[in-house]
């Protein structure tokens, strides 16, 4: 059974956002890699897939010491999927990595470099990737999960609701590995790209990432949009999500929710009461031990 829960935010909203892409700025320019732990391996930029001239890369850490294979948790960046950067996590991927999961934070390319399906596309090959190397990098193929943040939870949720019979693959290698996860957390993501009361700005960012406007268009956001894929057997869903959410309406959770209940996905929506498009102090710290908590329910038992 699918659960909603609202809760009342207690701590300054939009941080998650700012410290996500502050992160990525300074990752960008040059800053230190992350302090990795005694007993975790660290492998930064290893390529997963190369498309044209574009080679594909993610962060990967692990325990270094491997005596059954562990647990794997993809993360996805946002930014409107135009922008953002992987580094945003590999600190995160590290402290993961300390936990007894196989980590890793993938880069995908942006809707003005492909416009939809190729996001989609690139995190698949990445899930299949790491199935291919499960035995490389010590994980278990069958317990691969993924935590995305507004564009990334859009995408996360992709990972957890599509078949390979839906068609979007691609030829990113790998392709006799499946790349459906397990397991998804889901912050703050579009799950029906085809409605209606998205803000101007984001409308024209759903524009740009399915690369069509009129009747073309709402054809195409809706075979880009998660919740046309729901169906009995899907990932374990926890979707978080605030109520005064400037760019994505909190509606796109409880639809989801009501999408996933229909076909007996289990799960969890919490809503954040007066939460806007991302949250800082306690409650970023609440949510992301929820989601450590979800993962270590569905992946590690």
């Amino acid at each position: 059974m699918l659960r909603l829960v609202c809760r009342t935010m207690v701590c300054s909203a939009l941080m998650v956002a700012l410290l996500l892409s502050a992160s990525s700025c300074a990752r960008a320019q040059g800053a230190k890699q992350p302090e990795v732990p005694d007993g975790v391996t660290y492998e930064p930029g290893v390529t997963y897939c190369k498309v044209g001239d574009i080679e594909l890369k993610l962060d990967l850490a692990r325990p270094t010491k491997v005596i059954e294979p562990r647990p794997c948790i993809l993360m996805i960046h946002g930014g409107g999927w135009r922008g953002g950067d992987r580094s945003a996590h590999s600190d995160a991927t590290v402290k993961l990595a300390d936990q007894g999961y196989v980590a890793a934070t993938v880069s995908y390319r942006f809707a003005q470099v492909a416009p939809f399906p190729a996001q989609v596309e690139d995190v698949k090959a990445a899930i299949r990737f790491l199935r291919a190397n499960a035995t490389k990098y010590g994980l278990d193929p069958n317990k691969i999960g993924a935590v995305g943040f507004s564009a990334g939870a859009h995408l996360s949720m992709l990972l957890g609701t599509m078949d390979k019979e839906d068609g979007l693959e691609g030829n990113g290698g790998n392709l006799d590995q499946s790349s459906k996860v397990q397991a998804v957390v889901a912050f703050f993501g579009p799950t029906d790209l085809a409605a209606d009361d998205y803000p101007e700005a984001v409308v024209f960012m759903i524009d740009d990432l399915v690369g069509a406007k009129g009747a073309d268009g709402l054809a195409m956001k809706k075979k880009a949009s998660p919740i046309t894929y729901v169906s009995k057997g899907d990932a374990p869903t926890l979707i978080f999500h605030g109520t005064k959410d400037r760019l994505v309406p909190w509606n796109q959770a409880t639809k989801m929710a009501d999408a996933l209940d229909k076909h007996g996905v289990p799960g969890r929506v919490e809503l954040l009461v007066g939460a806007d498009h991302g949250w800082g102090g306690i409650e970023i710290i609440r949510t992301l031990e929820q989601t450590m908590k979800f993962f270590d329910e569905h992946l590690k038992k």
